[in-house]
């Protein structure tokens, strides 16, 4: 046994309850038409237990008579009517579907689908003539199927006509759901659907519950509910807007208008994600060409996001249509994924140089406008007066001095002991020469190539010397003076040659230039070396004081002439420089 209500005699067996307003005296229950065995909704309303008088029943017969007038898939059928001992029942067709009222979640296509289908209910309702205003529209009013297809129910305060949707001595419908010209018993006009339907759809996109959509109305009917949708598409966020408004002439007049102006776009709008938000060249050579690829995606379902490259405004760069040293390949694009290639043309930037600039892609997601910001490290400019290398052939020299000084005393000692001081020096000459070459060979032979260049070089110099003596007749006797001079110069020579290779290979590593580094490595030791056998043998001697002055004048002029040349790459530079483009 049940309570349910016995309607056999009405040909209808109740099934369940579906709901019910007690103090309105109206149950609803699912039943079965006995006759077909279809299932029906029926509405009964028990006058007699809230106290009202039959007269009440003048306004359920008002939506009896409307229900039986409309023709509609989004309204359930009216199918049947009867009295029961305490008040009147009302059947109509069943549909499968729950009201929006029930806590589930809704994606955006669905929500976007339920706007559209409650506006074609109310183009119908409102082409009629006399229109037809539900006054009602709340989630609980509103069914949506498992297919997604909407209904509208519940026509209790329905009016009819511009007569009957005038003002009324009673205010009827749900608190947060009717406009303020209906809460103030004011004029009621087809927009005043608009309002309950518009407050229903920010209850789907805010998670917001029925009895609580007051708190998203301020003290001056203004409803507040985009802090609550951060990701609502702002087309979609702008026609809530309007279809909430307070005053009913703000809003969009009618549904046919409200559906016109439906934003096409999705309710959540596409997203843009980045694979880097920044972007760092380095360039090695002045003339380089550089490029870098970064993705963008789109992981919003539905969407299509679509973006322009724009290469922001710098008060240095020259116009795009004289000059883009910035390009980006596709510049705009339609797709979900894209590889977007930035390309740098170095050929106007200054040397040296840090660049800061920004590229803004413009999107139609809810951000519109994303940064990329770019660095760009030009390559120094290389100019061998820049490259010229003092502290280490300073030291270089200091140890030319100290060789030199050590060879010489050691041959004045070995001259003077044997009282043949100029057979010894002939030999500490040949000797040195010999011991260039050996140094010469084992650098070689390490694959130091520059090293041993120089030191043939040195070796060369020397053997020419030599020869000018023997063919000057200078040299007429040969034995231990000699011989003590060639062990003495082999071991200088091997010593020195060694010293000369390394500097010009460690120069060479550096990036200065092979030429510059031979020829002023040579001068250094010829000035080194000249210079500490001066202090040994003295000032007087012809042919150190020749070579000593020459070495000189030449390290002076080859220093003279790359400070001159630096001053010409300076200027040359600085005069270039006004017409590139400044950091």
């Amino acid at each position: 046994m049940n309570d349910f209500p016995d309607f056999s005699d009405s040909n209808y067996q109740v099934e369940k309850e579906l709901g019910h307003n007690r103090a309105g005296g109206r149950v609803t229950y699912l039943a079965t038409d006995l006759r077909n065995q279809q299932q029906v909704v029926i509405k009964q309303f028990q006058f007699a237990k809230i106290g009202a008088s039959w007269s009440v029943f003048s306004t359920y017969d008002r939506e009896v008579q409307l229900l039986k007038e409309l023709d509609h898939p989004g309204i359930p059928r009216y199918l049947d009517s009867f009295q029961t001992s305490d008040g009147f029942c009302m059947v109509q067709e069943y549909k499968p579907a729950e009201s929006l009222a029930t806590s589930r979640s809704y994606d955006p296509n669905e929500i976007r689908q339920i706007a559209i289908a409650a506006l074609e209910v109310l183009v119908y309702l409102q082409n009629r003539i006399p229109p037809i205003i539900h006054r009602d529209i709340k989630p609980e009013n509103i069914l949506v199927d498992q297919a997604g297809k909407v209904y509208l129910v519940d026509f209790g305060f329905a009016r009819v006509g511009e007569g009957e949707v005038g003002v009324s001595s009673v205010v009827k419908g749900t608190l947060g759901f009717m406009p303020p010209e209906q809460l103030f018993n004011r004029q009621l006009t087809e927009a005043s659907d608009l309002y309950g339907l518009g407050m229903t759809l920010i209850c789907l996109l805010t998670g917001t519950k029925s009895d609580q959509i007051g708190d998203l109305v301020d003290i001056s009917y203004r409803v507040s509910f985009k802090h609550l949708a951060p990701k609502l598409n702002t087309q979609w966020a702008n026609w809530l807007e309007k279809m909430v408004e307070p005053r009913s002439k703000d809003r969009f007049p009618n549904a046919i208008a409200a559906l016109a102006a439906l934003p096409p776009t999705p309710l959540r709008p596409a997203e843009a994600q980045f694979s880097q938000t920044s972007i760092e060249f380095k360039l090695n050579r002045l003339s380089e060409q550089l490029a870098q690829t970064i993705v963008i995606s789109n992981p919003i379902p539905d969407t299509l996001l679509e973006g322009q490259w724009e290469i922001a405004y710098h008060p240095s760069d020259p116009p795009l249509s004289v000059y883009r040293w910035i390009t980006v390949t596709p510049e705009t694009f339609a797709a979900n994924e894209v590889k977007c290639k930035i390309g740098i043309d170095p050929g106007r930037l200054i040397p040296g140089k840090i660049y800061q600039r920004k590229l803004l892609l413009h999107t139609n997601t809810l951000a519109k406008v994303y940064p990329l910001q770019i660095q760009i490290h030009t390559a120094a400019a290389s100019t061998q007066i820049d490259l010229f290398p003092y502290s280490i052939l300073v030291l270089f020299g200091l140890f030319a001095v100290g060789m030199g000084w050590f060879i010489g005393w050691s041959v004045l000692i070995a001259g003077t002991l044997a009282e043949a001081l100029t057979s010894t020096g002939f030999g500490a000459v040949t000797g040195a020469a010999m011991g260039f070459e050996i140094a010469a060979w084992i650098m070689r032979s390490s694959g130091w190539r520059s090293g041993a260049t120089t030191s043939t070089l040195a070796a060369v110099i020397l053997g020419v010397a030599v020869l000018v003596k023997i063919f000057g007749g200078e040299i007429t006797s040969a034995g231990s003076p000699l011989l003590t001079g060639a062990i003495v110069g082999l071991i200088g020579g091997t010593i020195a040659g060694i010293a000369t290779g390394t500097v010009v290979e460690n120069l060479i590593s550096r990036g200065n230039p092979r030429q510059l580094t031979t020829m002023s490595s040579l001068l250094v030791a010829s000035f080194g070396c000249s210079l500490g056998l001066s202090l040994t043998v003295g000032f007087t001697n012809a042919v150190v004081l020749t070579i000593l002055v020459i070495s000189s004048i030449g390290l002076g002029a080859l220093l003279l002439h790359f400070n001159l040349k630096r001053v010409s790459n300076l200027f040359t530079r600085y005069k270039s420089e006004r017409y590139l483009i400044k950091p």
